[in-house]
C-alpha cells in the first residue's frame, strides 16, 4: 500500500477496491470511520471501532457508541468550547423572555434551569430521550430479521442468529450516531425539532448554531435572534411544564410509532435459507440490500397524522404566545417568525436527520393553520379559553378543525361564561366522545 492515504496499493487498486465492506451493509460504518475521499483508514482504529460496535451492551443498540460516533461526527466543524459570557447572555435572554411571556398565559414558567451547550453538550444532554425514541425501531428491525429466517434453519442458527442481532445493532448504531452529529450542527435549542428533548425544565440554547443562523438575517441584530429563539424555547417549557401529559404523550407517541414499523421482508427469508454457515461472508451479503426499509402499517399512518397534528398545535401554541408577547416590543419579530414559520414546516436538516433516525418526517406541516387557531381562540375567549383546551388530548383540535382554524368552536362559550356546574358537565361531554373525535 502507498504512503498517501487512499493512495493506489501495490496492484493499482483504487480507495473503493481497498474497502472490505464495498457492497455489504457495512459499507456505511467504514465511511463513517475511514478517512476524507472514503479513504482506507488505519487498520488498528477500523478493528477497535468495530469491537466497539460489537461489544456486548444491554438493549438493541450500544449507546456508548452511538455518543462517540455523534461526537466525532460533530467534531468535524468547529465546536468553540461555551464561554462564561454566552452562558450569562442565554441566562439573561431567557430570563427577559419568561418576564414577556408571564402577560400572555396562565401556564407559570416552566424553567428551572438554563444552559448554553456546544454541540457535544447537545449530545450527551439528549442521549437519554433518543434511547427511548430509536430504541423501538431498532428492536423492530432485529425481531424482523428473526422472524424471517426459516424455521429448521432458527434451531440450528443459534449463533448466526446473535450474530444477525449485533450486526443489526451495529448498523443502527452507526446510522443513528452520524445523524445525531449532524442534528447538532443545526439545532438551535434544546426543544428545536418540537419534542422535549432535554431535561425537564432546562431551557438551553447552542449559541455557536444561533450564531449561524442570526449570521444568515441581516437586517436583525443577533441580540434580537437570541432573544426571540429563547422566547420559543422558554414557550416551549411553559407548554410542557402546565400540561403534565404532553411530554410523554409525544415521546410515547414516536417510540410506540417505531415499535410497530413494519419491514419489508419479502424475499428475506430466501436469502437467508440460502447462506452458507461456512462463510463468513455469507451473513453480510444476506443483510445487503433492502432488509431495513421500514413500512409503515395502515394504523401507523393514522397515527402518524394524530402525532402530526399534536405537534403542529404544539408549535402553532408556541408561535401565538411569542407572537402575543413580541407584539409591542419587538419590531423585528415578524420576520424572526416567519422565518422560523419557514425554516419549521419546509423541512431542514434537522427534520430530514430525525425522519432517517425514526422512522418519520415530524415537522409541523400545518403550523400555519393551528397557530391562526391559538390566536382566533384566545381573541373570541380570552387565553384560559385557549390554555384550557390542554386539558386533555381529548379537548384537542383535529385534522379537520385545522382545516376552518376560524371556526374551532365558534359557537363554544368561554369558560368565565359558564357556571361550575355547567363547565364540569361539558367537559364530561367531552371527555365521553373525545374517543370519536
Amino acid at each position: 500500500m502507498s504512503d498517501s492515504p487512499g493512495g493506489p496499493g501495490p496492484s493499482g487498486q483504487g480507495p473503493d477496491d481497498q474497502n472490505p465492506f464495498k457492497g455489504t451493509p457495512f459499507e456505511q460504518i467504514f465511511s463513517q470511520m475511514g478517512g476524507a475521499g472514503g479513504a482506507m483508514p488505519d487498520l488498528n482504529a477500523l478493528m477497535a471501532q468495530m469491537q466497539s460496535l460489537f461489544a456486548p451492551h444491554d438493549g438493541p443498540v450500544n449507546w456508548q457508541t452511538v455518543t462517540d460516533l455523534a461526537r466525532r461526527t460533530a467534531a468535524q466543524e468547529p465546536d468553540p468550547t461555551v464561554t462564561p459570557a454566552q452562558s450569562a447572555a442565554v441566562a439573561d435572554a431567557v430570563r427577559l423572555a419568561d418576564h414577556w411571556l408571564d402577560t400572555t398565559t396562565e401556564f407559570p414558567s416552566g424553567v428551572t434551569t438554563t444552559a448554553a451547550w456546544s454541540r457535544a453538550e447537545w449530545i450527551v444532554e439528549t442521549i437519554d430521550v433518543w434511547k427511548v425514541l430509536v430504541e423501538p425501531i431498532a428492536g423492530s428491525a432485529t425481531a424482523a430479521l428473526g422472524e424471517a429466517m426459516p424455521e429448521e434453519m432458527r434451531q440450528l442458527a443459534g449463533p448466526l442468529m446473535a450474530m444477525l442481532g449485533k450486526a443489526s445493532g451495529a448498523m443502527v448504531a452507526s446510522q443513528v450516531g452520524s445523524g445525531l452529529g449532524v442534528l447538532a450542527g443545526d439545532v438551535l435549542s434544546a426543544s428545536d425539532i418540537g419534542l422535549p428533548l432535554g431535561p425537564i425544565g432546562k431551557a438551553a440554547l447552542l449559541p455557536t448554531n444561533v450564531a449561524a443562523f442570526a449570521a444568515e438575517l441581516p437586517d436583525v441584530t443577533t441580540d434580537d435572534v437570541l432573544l426571540y429563539l429563547a422566547l420559543r424555547e422558554a414557550a416551549h417549557q411553559r407548554l410542557f411544564a402546565g400540561v403534565p401529559w404532553l411530554r410523554d404523550h409525544l415521546i410515547g407517541a414516536v417510540a410506540e410509532y417505531g415499535a410497530g414499523m413494519d419491514f419489508d421482508t419479502s424475499g428475506m427469508e430466501a436469502k437467508l435459507r440460502d447462506i452458507d454457515m461456512s462463510n463468513p461472508a455469507a451473513m453480510q451479503d444476506a443483510l445487503a440490500g433492502g432488509l431495513f426499509d421500514p413500512e409503515p402499517s395502515a394504523t401507523q399512518k393514522a397515527a402518524l397524522e394524530t402525532l402530526e397534528v399534536t405537534l403542529a398545535l404544539v408549535e402553532g401554541w408556541v408561535d401565538e404566545v411569542v407572537s402575543q408577547a413580541t407584539a409591542e416590543r419587538m419590531p423585528a419579530a415578524a420576520k424572526l417568525q416567519e422565518t422560523v414559520r419557514r425554516r419549521r414546516a419546509a423541512g431542514g436538516p434537522a427534520e430530514q436527520t430525525f425522519a432517517t433516525l425514526v422512522g418519520l418526517e415530524l415537522r409541523p406541516r400545518r403550523l400555519r393553520d393551528a397557530s391562526t387557531l391559538w390566536g382566533s381562540l384566545r381573541t373570541r375567549q380570552g387565553a384560559e379559553a385557549r390554555d384550557g383546551v390542554w386539558m386533555s388530548p381529548h379537548l384537542l383540535p383535529t385534522a379537520k378543525d385545522l382545516d376552518d382554524p376560524l371556526g374551532f368552536r365558534e359557537d363554544s362559550v368561554a369558560p368565565g361564561q359558564l357556571s361550575e356546574e355547567e363547565f364540569d358537565a361539558g367537559l364530561r361531554d367531552l371527555l365521553d366522545g373525545g374517543s370519536d373525535r
